[in-house]
């Protein structure tokens, strides 16, 4: 045959930012030879007449780092046409790691990134120690998809400090040093970066807050200038920039002293309404010194999920729940729903955990039903606190009786961060923000809270065809944000957009019939872990290397994926 697939009538989205054009699109030996009027023979044709031809979609911000080495389709990304997953994000992975500090690093990612601690220690093989053993061991994985990494600064500290590192002690010059080599020697093996973190709202299993966030800034430095010393590689962190302008000046160091790309995480508060602004002027401002910094943003607000299968409710610490916490679901259904329940669970005060959960359960104005399709620009006046104005009960009693919806199933949107009530163009002006990237889904991670593996759909429903409350973004713009933006970052230089001579990552979306459902819990992982699971309609190909991967989100079976490593 003249080509491997042929991809007839589409409508191309090039991922440059370009106005569409209808084109046929021929591929082989996993590359795009053709864009045009294709008249070959092939192997395979796609008939896509009616749709939109699209890069496979490039996600930077997953934890996948335990999941990649049991799972070859990595689920739920792709269900959402991400054809490059890059994890290692926000300081938290498995390598470097000493066998002595399985257990630890299992620990830290649990507690930071809610994946099932059962299901790591079940599903990881720990075929390796150090960095380069741990790519080797992803390059023997069966993929779908390729992956990119990083390395994690919690696992570095610890593995060069042990128990100083993990307890927060200050490193010596010589443990900097070795930081220094660990960090270089994973970056010249093909990691994509290194990872920070220095937010109180990453702590392990046991409550410890992540072993980065009191690193001074001579190791945070010193490690960023490793990468410069040989120019590759780049940056990524969080912090909650309490003293904003000393961990901006940390963040902001880094990248001038280095000359490598960093990205910051960017999140709007109720508490700080307005430090988030301060973060992406200090970032414009850093750019217009020649300093390579940005921000990744997320496409919706950062919503908590909650309900009877997951990890939070509104009623998970009164005390009259927690008697019931453990019983099976159609049981504890059964018991909530009679009025003797009822009435003594409603008259209790729920015990208090910490600032963060208790703000989580406890905010009725800032709780609603997510509904089908999901809704996650919600209308304030759908909040249980506004309908309890308009009724006769009050907001907890609509959010119990929301929780025994579908037999127990349904879920309650929380839009944690992002979400300023009556202000909708805060994500809008994030994501028009000059050096912003779209990120921060967190694929792979906060399986019974968040489900925002699903930014890209969003990105591309939302945002360019069913936003009614608010501005919309061209279709071509948003389609550039999660393809060659996404990958240009990483310098991943092959895919991310639609031009002869480029990797055949390749979506076919019935743009039209792109719906996001609503998110399920489902007990998939090794172990029997849960996660949320959210999957979408309207990918009708998803190609991975110029092999059909995926038909209408379901995996055909091709194993066209690989590990993918830094080599600029």
């Amino acid at each position: 045959m003249e080509h491997d697939l042929i991809i007839k009538n589409g409508l191309i989205y090039d991922g440059k930012g370009s106005k569409p054009y209808k084109a046929d699109l021929a591929i082989s030996n996993e590359k795009i030879v053709g864009i045009g009027d294709i008249q070959g023979d092939a192997k395979e044709i796609i008939n896509a007449e009616g749709k939109i031809v699209t890069p496979g979609f490039v996600d930077i911000h997953t934890h996948y780092d335990g999941q990649v080495t049991w799972d070859p389709y990595l689920r739920p990304s792709t269900y959402h046409g991400v054809t490059t997953v890059v994890m290692g994000n926000c300081g938290v992975g498995f390598s470097p790691c000493k066998p002595d500090q399985r257990d630890w690093l299992i620990g830290l990612m649990e507690g930071v990134e809610d994946i099932p601690g059962t299901a790591l220690h079940e599903g990881i093989d720990w075929e390796w120690e150090s960095f380069p053993e741990y790519l080797d061991a992803l390059d023997k994985k069966p993929l779908a998809i390729d992956v990119g990494t990083q390395i994690p600064h919690g696992a570095v500290r610890a593995y060069v400090m042990g128990e100083r590192g993990i307890n927060h002690e200050e490193a010596s010059e010589e443990e900097i040093e070795e930081m220094k080599r660990i960090v270089q020697e994973a970056v010249k093996a093909g990691a994509y970066g290194f990872s920070t973190s220095r937010t109180e709202k990453h702590n392990d299993v046991n409550g410890n807050l992540t072993p980065s966030i009191t690193a001074h800034k001579n190791e945070l430095v010193e490690i960023a200038k490793s990468l410069g010393d040989i120019n590759q590689g780049v940056l990524q962190g969080i912090s909650d920039f309490y003293d904003f302008d000393s961990e901006f000046d940390i963040f902001k160091t880094m990248s001038e002293e280095s000359g490598r790309p960093i990205s910051i995480t960017v999140e709007q508060q109720d508490a700080r309404p307005e430090w988030w602004e301060q973060l992406l002027d200090g970032i414009e401002e850093a750019q217009s010194e020649g300093i390579n910094m940005y921000g990744q943003v997320p496409p919706r607000a950062t919503g908590i999920l909650m309900g009877l299968t997951a990890t939070l409710n509104p009623f998970r610490f009164h005390p009259a729940y927690m008697e019931i916490a453990e019983l099976p679901l159609d049981e504890r259904v059964q018991v909530m729903k009679t009025d003797e329940f009822r009435e003594k669970l409603l008259n209790q005060e729920g015990v208090s955990i910490n600032p963060l959960v208790d703000e989580i359960v406890t905010s009725y104005g800032k709780m609603f039903k997510l509904g089908e399709p999901a809704n996650y620009e919600p209308d304030p006046k759908d909040s249980f606190e506004s309908l309890a104005l308009s009724s006769n009960m009050t907001a907890e009693e609509i959010a119990y009786d929301a929780m025994l919806e579908k037999e127990g199933r349904a879920l309650i949107y929380h839009p944690l961060f992002n979400y300023q009530t009556g202000d909708l163009s805060l994500v809008e002006k994030m994501l028009k923000h000059p050096y912003t990237i779209s990120g921060l889904g967190d694929a792979g991670a906060h399986c019974g809270a968040i489900s925002d593996a699903s930014f890209p759909t969003t990105l591309v429903q939302h945002w360019s065809r069913d936003r009614s409350r608010g501005n919309k973004l061209p279709l071509e713009k948003v389609i550039k944000m999660q393809t060659s933006e996404t990958a240009n970052l990483l310098g991943i230089k092959d895919r991310g957009i639609i031009e002869e001579g480029y990797k055949a990552d390749i979506n076919v979306i019935d743009y039209e019939k792109l719906t996001l459902h609503e998110p399920e819990i489902i007990n998939d992982l090794p172990a029997g872990g849960r996660r949320l699971v959210q999957k979408a309609s309207g990918y009708d190909y998803t190609i991975v290397s110029g092999e059909i991967a995926f038909i209408k989100g379901e995996a055909t079976g091709a194993l066209n994926g690989r590990l993918i490593r830094n080599s600029h």
